[in-house]
């Protein structure tokens, strides 16, 4: 009887497994069967969050359902991090990941509820941008030679607005620190800080190109230099500041993540949906004008890159000897 009633237990254990194994099997083949959201770490209305709207609906096209934004900021993006983190690992909750961000918080913050490289898994690269550091016009420089021996003559008496400790825009401020052997003090915005920074309240920032070019053309700022390797070919007569800090270069890369562990069948069908995505000739025109340059890559492709980030802005976060808790 004994015997009899271990193997109905050993049976009934295999039907449930065959079963569980064919619901997960269905579930990725049925992939998407209702709408997609896509968590950011920021406010609306920033460099992150339009990328984002532009690409969602062309990706969601290519998967046959709605790819919604939802804006979850605070915490340096860690907020919708770690929402993502706890997400069920089914495909339907993804992540904008701003790399260079998501790189410097794995050292800036001490008390982290997550790994990122552990527990978020890399799905597709969207591509990068330089960003652009930009001046009141009435900061006595109008070059970045001008500006470096401006900063260098006023150690720790220029405001530099970012959009957080740890944002994109800190971290070219504290590598060009780093590099160009001056000393810029952030000051942290949870809101835009466009006004401040046209008002003189701060005098330097390196936004993105999307966040100024009006107020540039306007001539409400002044632009110095951008941050890419070379210069952007949206906007060829504005300098790279490598040209006079040689080796400096930020590149404000975003892809798409997911929670770990989730199917590498849907993993491979939201790559395949991103890169069609980007490479639609009317998604790569509108992003095209913001300075950013799409850029497909595999998953191990897009999370060898975060890894190379995490390397390079541990450096400089240690460098700045800023830590969050």
């Amino acid at each position: 009887m004994r015997l009899a009633r271990r193997k109905f237990l050993h049976l009934t254990a295999g039907v449930t497994a065959l079963a569980g194994s064919s619901r997960l099997r269905a579930a990725e083949t049925d992939f998407p069967n209702r709408p997609v959201r896509l968590i950011i770490g920021y406010p609306a209305g920033i460099q992150p969050d339009v990328i984002a709207r532009i690409v969602a609906p062309a990706i969601g096209e290519q998967l046959g359902q709605p790819v919604v934004v939802e804006n979850r900021p605070g915490a340096g993006t860690n907020l919708g991090t770690e929402f993502v983190v706890r997400a069920t690992a089914d495909g339907y909750t993804l992540l904008l990941v701003p790399v260079a961000t998501a790189a410097a918080n794995a050292t800036l913050y001490l008390k982290l509820k997550f790994n990122f490289i552990r527990d978020i898994m890399p799905v597709a690269s969207i591509g990068g941008s330089p960003l652009v550091l930009v001046a009141t016009p009435s900061l006595p420089a109008t070059t970045i030679p001008e500006f470096i021996a401006y900063a260098k003559s006023h150690p720790a008496q220029i405001n530099m607005a970012s959009t957080g400790v740890g944002t994109a825009p800190d971290l070219a401020g504290e590598l060009f620190n780093m590099m160009a052997g001056v000393k810029l003090i952030n000051v942290p915005y949870r809101t835009n800080f466009m006004q401040d920074l046209v008002g003189g309240q701060v005098q330097v920032s390196f936004p993105g190109v999307l966040t100024v070019a009006g107020y540039i053309t306007d001539g409400k700022l002044r632009t110095l230099g951008v941050t890419g390797a070379k210069r952007s070919a949206a906007y060829p007569d504005i300098p790279a500041i490598g040209e006079f800090v040689p080796g400096y270069e930020v590149t404000s890369w975003y892809g798409i993540g997911a929670p770990k562990d989730t199917p590498l069948a849907i993993v491979d069908k939201i790559n395949a949906a991103v890169a069609a995505a980007i490479a639609a000739p009317d998604t790569k025109a509108r992003l095209a004008k913001l300075g950013f340059e799409t850029r497909q890559m595999k998953p191990a492709e897009f999370g060898r890159l975060i890894a190379d980030e995490t390397k390079k802005w541990e450096k400089v976060v240690k460098f700045s000897g800023v830590k969050m808790d």
